[in-house]
């Protein structure tokens, strides 16, 4: 529980309606025990860090003037929201984010009346507030709808798309124009810095009262807006405000700008905001603030401290000793240095993920052929097919859940031309504490269906360097789809050798039934196996399937069961069925995957073991559909080289 003597101000604080008891003045005090509290909450459990603490005063000063949650707040990406659960009822829980029945890490429908969209993928809280401004109009309700989005999400086309449309409701006479707040929460990051040419634009960005209280007054003067001289007018006012500030975009796709104003100025912060609350049409507030505030170390590695494990705050983060096991991650980042080293051609694409990919060392080395695109995931796919035209070998490296975004470039800019891309995609399968917005649950049924495909799972951290060198040299699209985290522990060979495309591996030879294992729960398969005496396929390919292997054990075992970490519906597995089905072979499946729902957040192995994809379930699942099965000790795991098909 909150201890009352350290914060006695938040200690009162349950619900927005709480703080707006207190009286306007205790707003920065309020503030800077928000900020406290949250410093030492994360520390204890970790989670997200550095852009919560941004934006502590404009959460305070958003829930005391708006009438949340019947006036809407919708947040962009949720990073940065965890002072929003703790005003919003969770203050007491918040030290159980991202845990198993915990508080969430995003924003979620579900869990509170507060969090008005729920959100893990950047640049959505323009697109959605406007639906809800249109939907409340529509209705005749006058409710306020406010959107906070990062300057590193208004990189993504998407925010874009959101503002062309708010801004040009407004030409049609026939309209009425949504009234609707954009603040932009300008801190220079994303989770690494922002890159690109609005962030060059936002940081030249000045801001003049002078021309805000002149523009509301001739609005005041002139009348409707669509008569020729107000038109006129704000034409002018367009280009005069372009001789105090170099950029107008904003002005000229539709909105009114206000800004830029310190966001951790209490006092003017307030101001802006009481101005801009009652004012119509589509309205932009440009707030300027530090990812870190408050905590000096965050403020100082801004990429460090964005999320953090447990720590001492009065030391901050330290490394641990010893030797670290490598993640798959990290087996990626090796290899596409010493691939680069080798092959001039290849290039290194990442949609603002440099640190989660495992590119920073590749952007050092090759600062040339790295390209961070922002957050801009169809860009990012379609900016690596106009490369591989031009005979480039590109590297798309992108978060499944990304690459989501990407799935219409992947096929029809990509895959229908049949162009030499490699896709290293990361965080594939569940992945855990973030959430259902982050797991990775469908990419083997996403990519599975696309033609000219080939989609590889490795079952360890040395296959997945031998599959990114085999999709390289492939000569068309391709994907390496691996886990987050580290991998069984199997060491990983310097060399750039190749797998041939379409083989898979006999791991165990075994009797009566055949698993069917598709990268990352291979190891479970094979502890399964051995206790029961079947056999262990790490099937590598999920597209081409190894079709001679899968008729030569259908023809010599009783049943198969094929086990993925991916949703069961058109997934690795269905590939298996269908080709028993084109060929004519009748016998029983049994497909182990993920389940027909989105799961909540939880440790990956949490997540596994309830999905019974570890050892223990695979067991139960096989001796529940065949229960006369025994161990049978008499079949032992052949030689590597005995049972190596590749």
């Amino acid at each position: 529980m909150i201890d009352p003597q350290r914060y006695p101000r938040l200690s009162r604080i349950q619900v927005p309606a709480d703080l707006r008891r207190f009286p306007e003045e205790e707003l920065g005090a309020i503030a800077d025990e928000l900020r406290a509290y949250l410093i030492e909450q994360v520390a204890k459990v970790g989670g997200h860090f550095g852009a919560g603490l941004g934006v502590i005063e404009l959460t305070v000063a958003l829930h005391w003037l708006y009438e949340t949650p019947v006036d809407r707040l919708v947040w962009d990406v949720g990073h940065q929201t965890y002072p929003h659960k703790i005003l919003t009822g969770r203050r007491d829980s918040i030290h159980t984010v991202k845990q198993k029945d915990g508080v969430a890490p995003f924003p979620k429908r579900e869990e509170s009346e507060y969090d008005t969209f729920g959100v893990g993928h950047s640049s959505t809280s323009i697109s959605a507030a406007l639906g809800m401004a249109i939907a409340l109009q529509q209705a005749g309700d006058d409710r306020k709808v406010v959107a906070v989005i990062g300057d590193g999400a208004m990189t993504a086309g998407m925010a874009f798309e959101a503002l062309n449309h708010a801004g040009g409701m407004g030409e049609d006479p026939n309209a009425t124009e949504p009234n609707l707040l954009v603040i932009l929460n300008d801190n220079q990051m994303s989770i690494s810095e922002n890159v690109g040419g609005l962030t060059r634009m936002l940081g030249r960005l000045t801001g003049s009262r002078t021309l805000n209280a002149l523009r509301e007054g001739g609005k005041k003067l002139l009348g409707d807006k669509h008569k020729p001289a107000a038109k006129f007018v704000r034409r002018w006012e367009e280009h005069w405000k372009g001789m105090f500030v170099p950029s107008t975009f904003f002005e000229e796709v539709g909105f009114h700008y206000t800004g830029p104003i310190d966001g951790h100025d209490m006092g003017a912060l307030m101001g802006a905001l009481k101005t801009l609350k009652d004012l119509k049409g589509p309205q932009l507030l440009h707030i300027i603030t530090t990812k870190g505030k408050g905590y000096e170390l965050a403020e100082g590695d801004q990429i460090g401290y964005h999320a953090v494990s447990p720590f001492d705050p009065t030391q901050g983060l330290v490394s641990k000793p010893g030797a670290k096991k490598p993640t798959y991650t990290d087996v990626f980042g090796e290899w596409i240095c010493d691939m680069a080293a080798a092959d001039p051609k290849l290039l290194g694409i990442t949609p603002a993920m440099r640190e989660g990919s495992g590119l920073v060392r590749f952007s050092k080395e090759y600062p040339q052929r790295y390209f961070d695109v922002a957050i801009a995931e169809q860009h990012a796919v379609t900016l690596a097919a106009g490369m591989a035209c031009e005979g480039a070998k590109p590297v798309c490296a992108i978060y499944s859940t990304f690459l989501q975004r990407g799935y219409d470039q992947l096929v029809h800019d990509v895959a229908i031309q049949n162009l030499d891309v490699l896709f290293a995609i990361d965080r594939g399968g569940v992945v855990g504490p973030d959430g259902a917005t982050h797991a990775g649950n469908l990419d083997l049924s996403y990519l599975r269906c696309v033609p000219n495909m080939v989609v590889m799972a490795p079952a360890d951290e040395d296959e997945c360097r031998k599959m990114l060198s085999t999709g390289h040299h492939f000569e068309g699209p391709a994907a390496v789809r691996y886990p987050r985290g580290t991998g069984p522990g199997v060491a990983v060979q310097p060399t750039l050798e190749t797998l041939p495309i379409g083989k898979a591996q006999v791991r165990r030879k075994g009797a009566r039934i055949a698993l069917l294992a598709f990268g990352a729960v291979t190891a479970a398969a094979e502890a399964a196996g051995d206790e029961l005496g079947l056999t262990v396929v790490n099937m590598r390919f999920v597209r081409p399937l190894d079709r001679a292997l899968v008729l030569e054990l259908a023809a010599t075992h009783e049943g198969f069961v094929t086990l993925e970490d991916n949703v069961v519906a058109g997934g690795a597995g269905s590939g298996v069925a269908e080709l028993l089905s084109a060929e004519g072979v009748v016998m029983p499946v049994l497909h182990l995957g993920l389940p027909d729902a989105f799961q909540h957040h939880a440790s990956r192995e949490q997540l596994l073991a309830e999905a019974g994809l570890d050892a223990a379930g695979i067991r139960t699942a096989v001796l529940r559909r065949w229960p006369d099965l025994r161990p049978d000790s008499s079949h032992s795991p052949l030689p590597a080289e005995a049972t190596r098909r590749a």
